[in-house]
């Protein structure tokens, strides 16, 4: 299990987009079992995604919750601008 936490100047609808792309149906080709304006959930592969993003001092703060996909979640991350 791993929480991590990544600031970035991407707006909010551009962060979901991205975390969509890359853990959604056309990256990693898990299944979104939740989505609100703030959190998505992606569930499959035995684990799941869970990423909360919350607006702080002019950018985006996302903390990532995951079980199965730590490898993933870093390379995720370390991508973000």
């Amino acid at each position: 299990m791993l929480n991590l936490e990544v600031r970035t100047k991407l707006s909010q609808g551009e962060a979901i987009q991205r975390l969509k792309k890359f853990f959604g149906k056309e990256g990693l080709g898990l299944n979104v079992t939740e989505e609100a304006p703030q959190c998505v959930v992606f569930e499959g592969g035995g684990g799941h995604v869970t990423a909360t993003l919350c607006p702080e001092e002019g950018k985006i703060r996302i903390t990532l919750m995951t079980q199965e996909w730590e490898n993933q979640v870093k390379k995720f991350a370390s991508g973000l601008p």
